[in-house]
C-alpha cells in the first residue's frame, strides 16, 4: 500500500505542476498587486512545498521502514491537502465561474477534478498504510 500511494502521489504531484504552470503563465504573480487573482501567493507555493516535503518523508519511510517518518509524512500532507481544499473552494467559489478573470479561471475542470482525486486517494493510501504498521 505504501508504493500505491507513491504512484497517486506523483499522479497527483503532475496535475498539480500544470496547475501551477497554467497559473504561473496565466500571470498568477502579475495579478497579486491588482487583487485579481484569488489565490495568495503563498498558499499557491505552500500547497506543493508541503506535498513534496511529504512525499520525501514518505520515501523515507519506504526506505527504512520507521513508523515515525510514516506519520510525519501523513501529517505533512494533512496540511498540504487543507491548503488544497482551501484553494479548490476558493476557485469553485469565483475562480472558475469567472472565466477569464484571475489565472485560475483557466484551470481545465478535468485537471482539477483528477489532482483532486489523486490528492484524495493518497490520503487515504497513506493514512492505510501508516496505520498497518
Amino acid at each position: 500500500m505504501g508504493l500505491a500511494a507513491v504512484v497517486t502521489w506523483v499522479i497527483a504531484a503532475g496535475f498539480g505542476a500544470y496547475l501551477l504552470y497554467l497559473w504561473l503563465s496565466g500571470g498568477g504573480l502579475r495579478q497579486q498587486a491588482t487583487k485579481v487573482t484569488r489565490f495568495p501567493t503563498t498558499l499557491i507555493f505552500s500547497h506543493p512545498t508541503l506535498a513534496v516535503s511529504a512525499l520525501a518523508c514518505w520515501a523515507g519511510f519506504l526506505v527504512t521502514g520507521q513508523r515515525l517518518l510514516a506519520w510525519t509524512a501523513f501529517g505533512v500532507l494533512a496540511v498540504a491537502a487543507l491548503l488544497g481544499f482551501t484553494m479548490f473552494t476558493k476557485w469553485l467559489g469565483a475562480g472558475r465561474h469567472a472565466r477569464g478573470r484571475g489565472a485560475e479561471g483557466r484551470f481545465p475542470v478535468l485537471a482539477v477534478a483528477l489532482h483532486g482525486l489523486a490528492g484524495v486517494t493518497t490520503f487515504i493510501l497513506a493514512l492505510l498504510a501508516a496505520t498497518q504498521i
